[in-house]
């Protein structure tokens, strides 16, 4: 692990140096030929940068995961027009339900307002078009989606990071090696990725530790997420407002983003 006596230009080309050799030590693969043994690699680079042993385990009990392969490549919703994209994803439902949720947590609402400036309908549109409320947050093993993406050679940089994030996560005992969520490695009620979560996961229940699993907690980080993507209290948030770009950050397919913003907006009133 590189020690923090560095300073400057010398401390960043140390710190390039590390993060790049992952990408020529452990090269990528398009099927699960060559994970075993570009998983040995990586462990050893990741001991190298700090990682602790509980998390190198994890990472040693991963599998190649082809359900994450298979929706990776399968996202076909998002080609949608925005009216079939929100028919498909029950947003008249989405609405109704966000009201009432959005009155029966009307404390937890104002004081998320009140701590990040969301107000509730972003809030409760992302919440409804995850995981419908919090019904169904995922089955697949997190860290083995992850290392899968990672590993694959379609987008291997950005899954790195968040593979390291992971393994950051498992050390601490926010996450563990029989987590599970969504097929891409994210986990909780709003569906956080693991660098997000080392970003902006936030205590919303005052009870010290941060749990995605938990409404409080899930809500209260998607708030941060979306204040630390600029979110300017009191402003709007359809296309074309300050707050959109925001949203933006949220999902990067321009339907899912619309879809937000409008169900959010019907939601609040």
């Amino acid at each position: 692990m590189v020690k923090t006596y560095l300073r400057g230009a010398a401390a960043f080309a140390v710190t390039f140096a590390v993060m790049n050799c992952s990408v020529q030590a452990a090269p990528c693969g398009n099927n699960s030929t060559g994970f075993e043994s570009w998983k040995r690699v990586f462990a050893q680079e990741a001991a190298a940068r700090g990682i602790g042993q509980k998390a190198i385990s994890a990472l040693m009990g991963t599998t190649y995961s082809v359900g994450t392969i298979r929706a990776d490549r399968g996202q076909k919703s998002f080609k949608l027009s925005l009216d079939a994209f929100m028919a498909k994803r029950g947003a008249a439902g989405i609405v109704a339900k966000g009201r009432s949720l959005k009155a029966a947590n009307a404390a937890l609402f104002a004081n998320i307002e009140k701590r990040y400036g969301v107000p509730p309908g972003p809030l409760l549109a992302i919440w409804g078009m995850e995981t419908g409320f919090g019904n169904f947050t995922g089955n697949a093993n997190t860290l083995s989606a992850v290392a899968t993406l990672a590993y694959d050679c379609r987008r291997p940089e950005y899954f790195t990071e968040q593979l390291y994030a992971a393994l950051t996560l498992v050390d601490r005992g926010t996450l563990s090696a029989s987590t599970r969520g969504a097929m891409h490695g994210e986990v909780g009620q709003t569906q956080f990725l693991p660098k997000n979560i080392l970003l902006y996961g936030t205590d919303g229940e005052g009870n010290g530790g941060v749990n995605l699993n938990a409404k409080a907690d899930a809500l209260a980080s998607t708030a941060n997420f979306l204040k630390g993507h600029g979110w300017v209290r009191g402003a709007g948030y359809q296309p074309g407002q300050p707050n959109f770009a925001a949203i933006q950050g949220w999902n990067a397919a321009g339907v899912y983003q619309q879809a937000i913003a409008i169900i959010g907006m019907r939601i609040d009133g």
